[in-house]
């Protein structure tokens, strides 16, 4: 399927569509929840929404990842308009080092995203390093990253949101680094990951199954239903659509 240039375009538009799909649904819920916050977050929506139009007819993956590259820069764009109920700012998207604690957060949940993501597809019998969006590098779970984008605005923007804004994480669950590195403490990763663990059990009705399950199983199922596609009993890989 790597090697297949038609297979592989096929698939990674599948990924971007959900990706893409699920960011705009999340600031919509967002744009609606937040009264007066409209014109800081509908023109990240209508980016978006022009991002999956241009994505359909996008005729290779590198043109796709350019197009990705933009809409994740409208996509958070809006954050700041979201975070009304937390006294922590942020200014955009920023890592190795995150320079402060909305990104620092969002950075530990990807890390924690990834390794579970990387664990389903081992676990369905597929080889996490070879993506097809994200380039193949030694040691690199591409494949578990790109199977994660679909995810990252449903199950981890989301639930980040939640915690920073009801003040879950206070200014003393951080460590502030000379270097402008910004880190949760001990007691702030066991504040977050008992909420996260949490949040994994919550259950929601899933897209294509049509059945219930918890928010944790996600990433198997996906990685399940890629390994049908792969495999050939499935004509398209379904992404995960968040309802």
């Amino acid at each position: 399927a790597l090697e297949d240039p038609v297979q592989r375009t096929q698939l990674v538009r599948s990924i971007l569509l959900g990706k893409l799909a699920n960011s705009k649904l999340f600031l919509m819920r967002q744009r609606r929840e937040r009264p007066g916050r409209e014109a800081e977050i509908t023109p990240a929506i209508e980016r978006l929404t022009e991002a999956a139009r241009r994505v359909q007819d996008c005729p290779s993956v590198d043109s796709m990842r350019a197009l990705e590259g933009v809409a994740a820069a409208a996509y958070f764009s809006a954050m700041p308009a979201m975070l009304d109920g937390s006294k922590f700012q942020f200014s955009g998207r920023n890592r190795r080092p995150p320079e402060d604690p909305v990104n620092a957060v969002l950075s530990f949940l990807y890390t924690l995203l990834k390794n579970d993501v990387q664990s389903a597809l081992e676990g369905v019998g597929l080889d996490p390093a070879a993506g097809f969006l994200h380039t193949l590098r030694p040691g690199r779970p591409a494949l578990a990253l790109d199977l994660m984008e679909e995810l990252r605005a449903c199950m981890a923007d989301r639930f980040v949101l939640t915690i920073v804004n009801n003040r879950v994480l206070k200014a003393s669950d951080f460590v502030f680094r000379e270097s402008g590195a910004v880190l949760l403490t001990d007691e702030g990763r066991r504040t977050f990951l008992r909420r996260w663990q949490e949040r994994k059990y919550e259950t929601i009705t899933h897209p294509f199954l049509e059945e219930k399950l918890p928010w944790g199983l996600v990433p198997y199922v996906q990685s399940l239903l890629l390994a049908r596609y792969l495999r050939g009993d499935l004509d398209d890989y379904p992404p995960f659509l968040w309802k």
